[in-house]
Order: structure tokens, then C-alpha cells, then sequence
């Protein structure tokens, strides 16, 4: 086994034994869902977002790709694809960082700190410029809307393909089409 596999396979389990709930995408070990919590004592707290994360192929020497999947109101997340604008993930990575510090440092920094200087979502970096009150209550509505831990499923659900059918809407479609079985 390689180097960067055994890391990639020591970092995911170490994020699993944390206290993250994580699920795997497919059977590799390099797409998977975390469930990050807002941090305490800011206008996330109480909010839970579904994370997806895939790593590289040259992972740890590559940093590891980010996205939130159900909604986030933050001057430096794409409001309608989920991808984070975090220069530690995207730039400043390195091989000493692992998956853990992503969800304990990396992503707590990002919602308490945010960078309206550098915005993917340009209007909360302008109301986070020009009415920090609003900004913060705005936040807190998409937490609210958004941002449960009963929320998570149906985030996942609304950002697959609406022309994939569910195994069940594909079951039910089968029924009316299919004829009468031969004796």
C-alpha cells in the first residue's frame, strides 16, 4: 500500500473515531459526508451542515475538496453550489494538516472569521460589511430554514439530479408497465 493511501485510510479513521458522524460516498475511501456543527457562541451555533468532502488522489500533499450541501448564508461559501473560498484548504495546505483539523480548526475559523474581502456569496459580504446585525440575523434564518439535523437528508436529496428516480419512485414506475407474469 502506498503512502498516501495509508494516510488517507489513518486520517479517515481518526475522523471517524472523533466524534463526527461520517458516511461514505462509495466504497473507495476518497468521496465521503461529515456532519459539521456550527461553532458555539456564534450566529451558527445550533446549526448542523452536511459536508462533502473528496479527497485527491495525491492526497495529503493535495489538499482535500470542500462543499457544504445543504444551504449556508457566509460571504465566503457559494450559496448555490456549496463551495468554500478557504485559503488554509485551497492554498496554504499542507501534508502535516489531516481531516480532523478541517472540521476542528479549518471550518470553525472560516464561519467565525469570515473574509467579506474575498466573497463567493457577494450579498452576505455586503450586509456582513454594511449591517452586521442583519447579516447575523440572516444567518441564524438559514440555520433555522436550513441547517437542522432533520434537514441534512432532504439537503442531499435536493441537490441530486431531479431526473434520477428514487428506488422506490422506480419500483412503483415498474408496476404499471409491467404485463401479466407467464404460468
Amino acid at each position: 500500500m502506498s503512502s498516501p493511501s495509508k494516510r488517507r485510510e489513518m486520517d479517515l479513521m481518526k475522523l471517524m473515531m472523533s466524534d463526527y458522524k461520517v458516511e461514505m460516498i462509495n466504497d473507495g475511501m476518497q468521496e465521503f459526508y461529515v456532519d459539521f456543527h456550527g461553532p458555539k457562541e456564534s450566529p451558527y451555533e445550533g446549526g448542523v451542515w452536511r459536508i462533502r468532502v473528496e479527497l485527491p488522489d495525491a492526497y495529503p500533499y493535495k489538499s482535500p475538496s470542500i462543499g457544504f450541501i445543504n444551504k449556508i448564508y457566509h460571504p465566503n461559501v457559494d450559496e448555490m453550489s456549496g463551495s468554500v473560498c478557504l485559503d488554509v484548504i485551497n492554498q496554504t495546505w499542507s501534508p502535516m494538516f489531516d481531516l480532523v483539523n478541517v472540521f476542528e480548526v479549518f471550518l470553525p475559523q472560516l464561519l467565525l472569521y469570515p473574509n467579506p474581502s474575498d466573497p463567493l456569496n457577494g450579498e452576505a459580504a455586503a450586509l456582513m460589511m454594511r449591517d452586521r446585525t442583519t447579516y447575523e440575523q440572516r444567518v441564524k434564518e438559514y440555520c433555522e430554514k436550513y441547517a437542522k439535523s432533520e434537514d441534512i437528508g432532504a439537503a442531499e436529496e435536493e441537490k441530486s439530479s431531479d431526473e434520477e428516480l428514487s428506488e422506490d419512485e422506480y419500483a412503483s414506475s415498474d408496476e404499471g408497465m409491467a404485463g401479466k407474469a407467464d404460468p
